[in-house]
């Protein structure tokens, strides 16, 4: 979902003032996007089934109580932040003060830590299964994943986006250090990145067979 465009969809622009004002009424939102209450309504009910908004009914002195939508975790995430900028930053400092070793260790400490976190929600599954839950931790992450099963024991897995792009176009050990993780996690030496977008390519993929 695009955020900033010339042109903006009504969820877009209710996110936007979510975004701006905290929290506001489906009375406050009819007044602001000059569209129906039912239609506001609509596009409430959405945005609350997806997870980026959520309500609370606030009691009145007098009449039915009101309900007051805020922005849910998930729907803060659409917005930009600039954490990839700044973990650049500290890289770039931490490379100038102690050396190119001391960040291929910080992304060594990374990949055991993501190992480890992978490994108890794969544990126990089929590969199937494996799958499935690995899709789901990586568009957690913001990777915009999808997966494939191409045969009884290969599969495709697909990002379509990089939390960590910037950082990954400075430093390719993040890309070995992923596949590293993956093929431990999924307990299989036969995983291969058949894409990268720090290659230019559109999206990375990768073809995973187990045995």
């Amino acid at each position: 979902m695009h955020l900033i465009e010339a042109r903006k969809s009504t969820k877009d622009r209710i996110l936007e003032l979510l975004k701006k004002e905290a929290s506001m009424t489906v009375a406050h939102l009819t007044g602001q996007l000059n569209i129906t209450h039912m239609a506001v309504r609509k596009h409430l009910n959405g945005l609350e089934s997806d997870g980026f908004i959520q309500s609370q009914d606030f009691k009145q002195p007098m009449g039915r109580p009101l309900q007051i939508y805020t922005l849910t975790a998930k729907g803060e995430s659409l917005f930009p932040k600039n954490y990839e900028g700044i973990t650049l930053e500290f890289l770039q400092d931490i490379q100038a003060m102690y050396g190119e070793n001391a960040v291929e260790v910080l992304f060594k400490k990374r990949e055991e830590r993501l190992t480890r976190e992978y490994s108890v929600r794969l544990a126990d599954k089929s590969n199937p299964e494996k799958i499935r839950e690995l899709v789901s931790i990586q568009n957690e992450k913001g990777y915009m994943a999808a997966g494939v099963q191409v045969d009884e024991h290969t599969y495709e897995l697909f990002e379509y986006n990089c939390p960590i792009l910037a950082v990954a176009n400075q430093h390719k050990e993040a890309c070995r250090c992923e596949t590293r993780m993956l093929r431990n996690a999924l307990d299989t030496e036969d995983i291969q990145r058949v894409s990268c977008k720090t290659e230019s390519d559109d999206h990375c993929k990768f073809r995973i067979k187990f045995k």
